[in-house]
């Protein structure tokens, strides 16, 4: 299991600065609704699989104490460089399963675009471990492709109906991930019984963006990262037509889009 998760972490190596450029941030309600939950101001949130920090920062300005868990090298790097400043931010290299963190230390846990990538078993565990009673755990998740045009969209489609293709029968990527089905997030959660009350909910969130943003935001998903670092050249002509055709849609203008997220959660 340790080299499952080993051989996850080492998917994201190599990009994580157009990563951290093209990725969005923690929308505002996320700290909202679990603020809300909590009923309290929290003393230590955890936020585990923080990547760059985009979904860890934004709890400095609420909780004594916030940590970032991330096994990834080059994302905990930008990570710590991102948040000088913070004084009441740390990061931790280590497993989502095995945090090094105490007992009942944390009020808040969450996971941003990340717990498909962790045993769901182990890492309910651990974070059922480290939160206090009354204690909140979050997944929260955003569709791809953003809300934004539906040429543009169908474009991100078929170039990642591709890149899954590659994914499920290439023999030089299809045994290097070990991904966990995310429809099964809130089931996964229910069943593992520590939590006293599980439910969905359902937001978007606008961000700015433009053309650039978009093919990053292609360029920062892991799947489509790993058949390029592979060289597999089977994949540069669909994403050579999907930059000219998001280049050709939306030229230099600037615009919105539209993440749509689903978050689960579960009060210990």
């Amino acid at each position: 299991m340790q080299k499952n998760l080993q051989l996850n972490a080492d998917r994201f190596l190599g990009f994580a600065d157009i990563y951290d450029n093209a990725r969005p941030k923690c929308p505002g309600k996320v700290q909202e609704i679990l603020l809300n939950y909590l009923g309290n101001t929290p003393a230590l949130v955890v936020d585990i699989g923080c990547g760059t920090g985009l979904s860890t920062a934004i709890w400095s300005e609420v909780s004594s104490k916030v940590i970032g868990i991330e096994p990834s090298t080059d994302m905990l790097k930008i990570a710590k460089d991102n948040s000088v400043g913070f004084d009441n931010v740390t990061f931790i290299s280590a497993f989502s399963d095995n945090t090094g963190l105490d007992n009942s230390c944390a009020d808040i846990i969450t996971c941003s675009q990340s717990f498909h990538w962790m045993n769901p078993e182990t890492t309910l565990d651990e974070a059922a471990r480290m939160l206090k009673e009354g204690g909140v755990f979050a997944v929260y998740d955003y569709d791809w492709p953003p809300v934004c045009n539906w040429e543009a969209e169908l474009e991100y489609q078929k170039l990642f109906e591709k890149v899954k293709g590659i994914e499920s029968t290439h023999p030089d990527i299809k045994d290097s991930f070990v991904r966990w089905d995310k429809e099964r997030h809130l089931t996964n959660i229910t069943d593992s019984g520590k939590f006293r009350y599980v439910r969905e909910i359902v937001f978007s969130n606008s961000e700015n963006c433009d053309a650039q943003r978009l093919i990053r935001l292609a360029l920062s998903q892991g799947g489509l990262q790993a058949i390029i670092k592979a060289n597999i050249g089977e994949i540069n002509l669909y994403l050579k037509g999907f930059k000219e055709k998001i280049l050709d849609i939306f030229g230099d203008t600037e615009f919105k889009v539209d993440f749509c997220y689903r978050m689960r959660i579960g009060i210990k």
